[in-house]
């Protein structure tokens, strides 16, 4: 009997162990990285950038909530959000109140599919198969979500404005310190679910800004190649929870788009038209309802210092 059931059995209780550990350590061992990118003009002041992302707030996830209002005390000059704040469509006062010490800062978002929708169990296996099928969220042969739950996102946009926060659905916005530095900001809406429409934003970075950011949910490739050729400087993004489920020293296995995984998360850069721009992908303090578990990936923001260029 050993010899017939002995490895079955070891594989499936390791197995349920990696899950245990997933679901109720890693995913809530939230984490701050801190990266360092040489983008402002010679002689400027370093600025300190909070992003977060793809925070899937769930009622109840009162850890995750104290988290991200400690996040406060790094006193950032500003805050980018990078979207899929929820993954429950009563979620959205518990998302106010964890955000609400950061919206003190000046800030800016974009929405991801999830802002839009409620969440929906789908086989992991899934993600594997389309990444075979290149087909990626509705911009392959998937097709579109009908009588799916939808989130109160209006509700969540009304909350940031009224803070001040710079909402960029397929827009320029621009946010002015307070010793006077001006960031112009372009932001897409969810390129996921076809929402993008970068005509409305083409023409690149304003001159007369101190810095020029690109904001966008999903970072796919399209999006990230108009970017880089109008040359902005720096993107940011999230949606790729960074894999979500990674293989200890050898990294993610699909990207829920067609960024390559060597990219899922962190700082990397992308060149498109000859020009060169740098790429920061947040792999995001959460995960779907239905799948609230992350491994080898912890859920984490970013303090992002930018210098200035040599």
């Amino acid at each position: 009997m050993r010899a017939r059931y002995g490895v079955p059995l070891g594989i499936t209780a390791v197995g349920a162990a990696c899950v245990a550990y997933a679901a109720g350590i890693e995913s809530r061992s939230f984490r701050l990285r801190r990266v360092e990118i040489p983008v402002l003009p010679p002689g400027m002041r370093p600025l300190r950038v909070l992003q977060v992302s793809d925070i899937h707030m769930v009622s109840g996830q009162n850890k995750k909530r104290r988290w991200l209002q400690s996040l406060a005390g790094l006193r950032p000059d500003f805050v980018v959000n990078t979207g899929d704040n929820l993954s429950d469509p009563e979620g959205v006062p518990e998302l106010l109140d964890a955000l609400g010490p950061l919206m003190e800062f000046p800030g800016t978002y974009v929405f991801g599919s999830n802002d839009y929708y409620g969440p929906k169990f789908r086989n992991p296996g899934r993600y594997l198969i389309e990444r075979s099928r290149g087909h990626h969220g509705l911009n392959g042969k998937n097709e579109p979500a009908i009588g799916i739950l939808r989130n109160p996102w209006e509700d969540l946009r009304d909350a940031f404005d009224t803070a001040g926060w710079v909402g960029l659905s397929n827009t320029r916005g621009r946010l002015k310190l307070d010793d006077g530095i001006e960031i112009a900001l372009t932001g897409l809406d969810d390129p996921h679910i076809k929402r993008d429409r970068y005509n409305l934003v083409t023409g690149g970075p304003e001159s007369s800004a101190d810095l020029a950011l690109a904001i966008v949910h999903a970072p796919y490739l399209r999006v990230l190649d108009a970017f880089a050729a109008d040359r902005y400087p720096l993107i940011l993004a999230g949606h790729t929870h960074g894999g979500q489920l990674c293989i200890p020293f050898y990294g993610a296995l699909v990207t829920n788009c067609d960024l390559d995984t060597d990219r899922v998360k962190g700082l990397s850069t992308h060149t498109a038209a000859g020009h060169r721009s740098y790429l920061h992908v947040s792999a995001g303090c959460g995960a779907n309802r239905y799948t609230p578990i992350r491994f080898a990936c912890p859920p984490e923001a970013t303090l992002l210092t930018l210098t200035p260029r040599q």
